[in-house]
């Protein structure tokens, strides 16, 4: 009995030695735990407040860039209406211009008339002041016969006619001429006002387009491309290059009709794919007509449909955009006449060549300054143009170039050898 006491009493004598020791270490180890969740959960919340954070600069950057997309856009506007503000008083200056050449011919042939005249007028008063003063009377008395009267009658008659017509049409003209000098000076006065009024539109424009610049240089270099021509402002410029197109067509024929050696230097210098290209542009493209640029450079966009980068929408693309630093040269696809060299609307800073048979080409969004060439001119296939900008509607300095058959646009790739 007492040999089975004894273990039990060892037994319990070292429960008893080891019971605060286990204790103690179970409760070091659950604050070890305890700390070790509290640490983790910690954690956890600082990395979603972190997760939060970062949504939120996130959310705010989005936020950033639509606002920035909705200030480029309004922009954008602004930059339309006063490119079209601008385009109108282009065209008013062009036909006030055409108007007032107009009436400085008309006056010159007026003036020219009247010079004539008063120079008959003279010729006659100093023959009668050197064969003496004859009446008409003593005239029609020394008729020899009666035939020879009523000779001497219809004569006196037809010079008395003739002075009166003379005089009679010196005195229009006179009116002509005065009339025509009060014209003019009007006109003269309301080109001046017209181009004042061009002048302080071009430098609200240039504010403009620098704002547009600014806000355009915060967005994502994938979202730096913004162009939608509507087609309203598309089928203005188009019908403004057909009736140039026709009026030039009709100077021509006037010019031909005119003049066989004026004909035969306008047929020699009118255009036909494949003629000799420029020094400057890109050569070897495959195509009928020449390069645009100096060297050859992969497409932003492409001609047709696409969606737009930075509101998302779907909108028709009448030609194609290659890109390219501002300043880069830009030169004449085709030989031909200049339709336009102006800014426009959408299409900013723009150019139209007339090659003939119907084919135009189209460059736009060219630089402040750019344009190098003027409405009527004659250009060379390979001739500079323009320079590179990013006027208008778009963002990044790019070259939008067109061709068109008939006004309506084609895909320009297969033309310069895309």
């Amino acid at each position: 009995m007492k040999k089975r006491i004894m273990p039990l009493v060892v037994a319990l004598g070292i429960s008893t030695t080891l019971l605060p020791y286990a204790v103690a270490n179970g409760a070091s180890n659950s604050a070890k735990i305890d700390q070790e969740i509290a640490n983790m959960k910690k954690m956890k919340s600082a990395a979603e407040q972190k997760a939060k954070d970062v949504q939120n600069q996130l959310t705010q950057v989005q936020q950033e860039k639509q606002e920035t997309a909705k200030d480029i856009e309004t922009l954008m506007n602004q930059v339309d209406s006063a490119t079209a503000k601008l385009s109108g008083l282009n065209v008013q200056i062009e036909n006030t211009t055409e108007d007032l050449e107009d009436n400085a011919k008309q006056l010159d042939e007026a003036e020219k008339r009247v010079e004539t005249r008063d120079e008959l007028l003279k010729k006659r008063m100093r023959i009668m002041y050197e064969n003496g003063s004859v009446s008409y009377l003593e005239v029609v008395l020394n008729s020899t016969s009666f035939s020879d009267f009523i000779d001497r009658m219809s004569a006196l008659k037809s010079i008395v006619g003739q002075d009166k017509e003379i005089l009679e049409a010196n005195k229009k003209d006179r009116a002509l001429v005065a009339e025509k000098k009060q014209q003019i000076e009007k006109q003269l006065a309301y080109v001046k006002n017209l181009y004042a009024q061009t002048e302080t539109l071009k430098q609200d424009l240039l504010v403009k387009e620098k704002a547009k610049e600014v806000k355009i240089a915060s967005l994502s270099a994938e979202q730096q491309h913004l162009e939608e021509i509507s087609s309203d402002q598309e089928q203005a410029i188009m019908e403004y290059a057909k009736k140039e197109s026709q009026l030039q067509a009709k100077k021509a024929a006037d010019a031909k009709a005119a003049a066989a050696a004026a004909a035969a230097a306008a047929s020699k210098n009118s255009s036909s794919f494949g003629g000799s290209s420029g020094g400057g542009p890109a050569t070897g493209s495959g195509g009928s007509m020449g390069y645009p640029l100096p060297k050859r450079v992969a497409l932003s966009s492409g001609f047709g449909g696409r969606v737009d980068p930075i509101n998302g929408s779907f909108a028709g693309h009448t030609g194609i955009d290659m890109p390219s630093p501002q300043g880069t040269d830009i030169y004449a696809a085709e030989s031909g006449t200049v339709l336009v060299a102006s800014e426009w609307s959408g299409y900013g800073n723009c150019v139209i060549i007339d090659h003939g048979g119907g084919v135009w080409t189209l460059y736009g969004h060219i630089r402040n300054g750019g344009i190098k060439v003027s409405k009527g001119q004659s250009v060379k296939r390979g001739e500079k143009i323009a320079e590179v900008g990013s006027t208008g509607r778009s963002t990044g300095n790019h070259l939008h170039f067109e061709v068109r058959i008939n006004s309506k646009p084609v895909n320009p790739s297969s033309y310069i050898g895309y």
